[in-house]
């Protein structure tokens, strides 16, 4: 974020939270600073500056999709329907909610988040909307793995990689039937609004569009496969999804055919970010970072017919 930005988005969310000029109590506060994104709160406002090179078509349209009211209940709604300018960079205005604590993972609203998910997904996707991101994003990932320098996990991370199907490498266009999809769901996309204690709501939709919806299911699957998510968290996500009718998997039975590609998909994006960054720190994989590498590892020697995996 270049340093001229960031105030000014600051004085955006000041004067989408006030209209008319006067004086107030509240603190500036930066929610995020990433490449993808810088985020600052005022009060009860939101301003998120988009990054560089975001299309603000694209993303008008996927502004669209949260404002409409079929959605709501599901998506947070934003509180201008289309984008702003900012030196460049397309800037979204948003109701501030409370974010998931991640300091209490045994609250985590698994439930929640796979009920919204439902929702979204029997939601009939709009006209013209453009593709869910989430290949695209996978694909970055590994782009940034490449760039990062040698590393001795990068191996078995592009193997795993090089098995994927073509749409799962964003090199084909997603099989259809298209549906309407978050693109990169994890519990930091959830908020309760109006905060503090309101009804969660799915937020971001730099990735939502039209794909595949056991992309949405994939993390949290893919977590579960690999020993990271507990299976009483993930018995209770998959049957709170399968419950409010998502079409993501079976009603019942074995549901990971349907995610298995997904899940392998959003293993090696998370195994490729986690190298490229141990590779530029020069500092060695954490247990979890190392968990995944491992479980691309297997991908690449084990036949999936073959490997052990989740029946539940």
């Amino acid at each position: 974020m270049t340093a001229d930005v960031l105030p000014a988005l600051a004085a955006g969310a000041r004067s989408a939270a006030h209209p008319t000029a006067r004086a107030c109590d509240h603190r500036d506060s930066v929610l995020a600073d990433r490449s993808d994104g810088t985020v600052v709160r005022h009060g009860d406002t939101v301003a998120k500056a988009h990054a560089p090179g975001t299309d603000p078509a694209a993303l008008a349209a996927r502004l669209t999709v949260a404002a409409h009211p079929a959605l709501a209940g599901v998506l947070l709604a934003p509180l201008r329907p289309e984008p702003a300018d900012l030196h460049g960079r397309p800037v979204t205005f948003w109701p501030y909610g409370t974010p998931v604590d991640p300091e209490t993972p045994e609250a985590a609203p698994w439930e929640a988040a796979a009920t919204l998910l439902a929702r979204l997904h029997r939601t009939p996707a709009p006209a013209r909307l453009p593709p869910m991101r989430g290949p695209v994003k996978a694909a970055r990932a590994i782009a940034r793995l490449r760039a990062a320098g040698p590393h001795p996990a990068t191996a078995p991370v592009l193997r795993a990689w090089a098995e994927l199907p073509p749409w799962a490498r964003a090199e084909a266009p997603m099989p259809g039937p298209d549906v309407l999809c978050h693109g990169d769901l994890h519990l930091g996309q959830l908020v309760r609004h109006p905060a503090p204690a309101g009804r969660w709501l799915l937020i971001d939709v730099d990735d939502l569009g039209v794909g595949v919806p056991a992309w949405d299911l994939a993390r949290p699957a893919a977590w579960y496969a690999c020993g990271l998510l507990p299976p009483d968290d993930w018995t209770r996500f998959l049957t709170a999804y399968r419950g409010a009718g998502g079409p993501a998997v079976p009603a019942d039975g074995d549901p990971w055919p349907a995610l298995d590609t997904a899940a392998r998909a959003l293993t090696v994006q998370t195994a490729a970010l986690a190298v490229a960054k141990s590779a530029r720190a020069d500092r060695p994989l954490d247990e979890v970072q190392q968990a995944v590498v491992d479980a691309c590892d297997r991908m690449g020697t084990v036949p999936p017919q073959l490997a052990p995996g989740p029946t539940t």
